[in-house]
Formats: structure tokens, sequence, C-alpha cells
């Protein structure tokens, strides 16, 4: 398994849920949720496989050894099965704050979208609050689907800001809604 050089445990869970640094093993079903779900990503163009098999090469292999990456990505697992992925992302070290990101199994959305998403934020506080000991989270997402704001505020993430038109979706600009949650049991 690979390790995280700013994170002493690498391995989180909460019964049949966990989360582990990313594996180079589920790149190729990150690919295609990614592929799948582009409508609501910041991503513009489909991935191939050998787009991604770069990225793991040059830029994830890198994020274990850094003493403060950019983002800290983990595989999602139910019963040691990956059903998505995510992590901190857009990690600010000096301000002590990150944007969540997540996608799952697309042929999981319909039925499970709310219990898989917030077993995830479970877990992803418990990196960010916990262990690094951050004060925010973020969350930056297209006004497209509601049930994630369902579940932010149901975890306690209160909308912080509505970006107006701030992006541009099927020749129309969407609002970004962002949300957030701050630590406070800080103890630094």
């Amino acid at each position: 398994m690979n390790s995280y050089k700013v994170l002493g445990q690498q391995l989180f869970s909460k019964g049949e849920y966990s989360i582990v640094p990313i594996r180079f093993e589920d790149r190729m079903d990150i690919m295609k949720w990614r592929n799948e779900q582009m409508y609501h990503l910041r991503q513009s163009e489909k991935l191939t496989k050998q787009s991604q098999d770069s990225y793991f090469k040059n830029v994830v292999s890198k994020l274990f050894v850094q003493d403060k990456p950019n983002q800290l990505l983990f595989s999602f697992l139910k019963n040691d099965i990956c059903i998505g992925y995510g992590g901190l992302v857009h990690i600010n070290w000096i301000d002590k704050n990150a944007e969540i990101s997540f996608i799952m199994n697309t042929e999981l959305e319909e039925h499970f979208f709310e219990k898989n998403w917030s077993e995830f934020l479970y877990l992803i506080e418990i990196v960010a609050f916990q262990k690094l000991k951050f004060h925010k989270l973020h969350s930056f997402a297209f006004n497209l689907r509601p049930l994630i704001y369902k579940v932010l505020e149901n975890a306690f993430f209160e909308q912080e800001a509505i970006l107006k038109e701030h992006c541009l979706f099927n020749d129309n600009f969407i609002d970004v809604i962002i949300h957030a949650k701050f630590n406070r049991n800080e103890g630094y």
C-alpha cells in the first residue's frame, strides 16, 4: 500500500467503509467514472489510458513523498472493493484548509449516493480535522446535483457562498455553490 509521508496513519475506516491512499490498481475504474461524470467535474476532455497512466506516474506518485502535497487522494472502499475515490485538493497548508473532492462508481449513484457520500465525508473529516488539524473544509459544486447539498448539510457543512453564473455548462452559465465546515476542536 502507498503511504503519505505527511500522514502517520494511512487507513481510516468505519464499519465496512474505508479510505486508503489512492491505489494504482484503481486508476482505470477512476478514469471510467470520471469520463462518465464529466458533466459535474472540472474536466474538459475524456481521459485515456495513456493520460491516466501518465497522471498516476507523474503526479500521484510524487504526492506520497512530499511534506506538504497540494492534494491527498484516497481510494474509497466498501469491504475492500473500490467504489469511489476522492480526497483533499487545493490544499492550503498555510491557512489550513482544503477542498473536498469525491466521486463514486456511477452505477451506485442512483441508490447509494447519500450513503456513500456521507461515509466518505465522515472518513475524510478524520484525516483533515483530527490528523492534519486543518481549520476548514469546503466543497465547490456545480449547481447540477441538489442531493449533494443535502448530504453536506446533514454533515453540518453550511452554505458559504454562491458564485453566480460561474461556469459554462451546455452553453449556459450555471452557479457554483460552496459549502464549508470549520474544525471546532483544533487544539493546535
